[in-house]
């Protein structure tokens, strides 16, 4: 066994300098580094890559788990009220959400949406049972989804099939953001049964129709274009 000349540390065999301070390692007498096999392996070991397959299973066991575990705890223990419901209804949302991240990556971003959609739907109906009236559901909850699910369709139409730069992404978006909040004050001026208005969202609707104008009339002037994108790079 040799022994470092620098810092007396032990060495093995097969090193050529010290681990500790990196001195050459010099023994007449030691068997020549080629002929020392390593201590060390020379394969480098790798983790096998976790399978998206794998992962969907883990989440949608982990999710019927959950809701399994709170529907006999509400039906067998804590009785009398059904918040299993919203865990129930909550597990539902979240895997149909997950299925064109882990399950089904080629689903169409259409019928994300709609399943989206239909899943929130569900998930508000479940919360009717807990609240017991469901005329929230039916004049509010129920006419906002479908109104964010139809306005999301037209957004992904938009950003897929319509011309794409960063100036049309973003008069698509503030297009989207005045009609959301545009319908929903109406939606919910329905709801309370008073006169339709538009009083909050005048605000939000003026600014997005400002910038829309800028971005129109930067759109339309070639070189007005063309000097914005190189001012801010892209």
């Amino acid at each position: 066994m040799s022994y470092c000349v620098n810092c007396g540390v032990e060495l093995d065999g097969s090193l050529q300098e010290c681990p500790l301070c990196e001195t050459p390692v010099i023994n007449p007498n030691a068997v020549p580094f080629d002929k020392v096999s390593s201590p060390f392996p020379k394969n480098v070991g790798m983790v096998e890559e976790v399978k998206r397959q794998d992962l969907a299973i883990l989440v949608t066991v982990a999710l019927c788990s959950i809701a399994a575990t709170c529907g006999l705890l509400n039906a067998l223990v804590f009785e009398g009220y059904l918040w299993s419901l919203a865990i129930i209804g909550a597990c539902v949302l979240l895997w149909v959400i997950l299925i064109p991240v882990l399950i089904y990556r080629k689903q169409s971003v259409y019928i994300s949406l709609f399943y989206n959609g239909c899943a929130t739907v569900l998930y508000l109906y479940l919360l009717t049972y807990l609240v017991g009236s469901d005329l929230w559901f039916i004049r509010l909850g129920l006419p906002i989804v479908v109104f964010l699910t139809i306005v999301c369709e037209i957004w992904a139409f938009c950003f897929t099939k319509l011309p794409q730069s960063f100036l049309t992404r973003a008069l698509y978006f503030f297009t989207g953001v005045a009609v959301i909040c545009g319908g929903l004050e109406v939606l919910i001026d329905n709801y309370l049964s008073g006169p339709i208005s538009i009083d909050w969202s005048a605000i939000v609707i003026t600014v997005c129709v400002i910038v829309d104008a800028v971005i129109i009339t930067t759109l339309s002037l070639k070189r007005l274009r063309n000097a914005v994108r190189k001012r801010l790079h892209f």
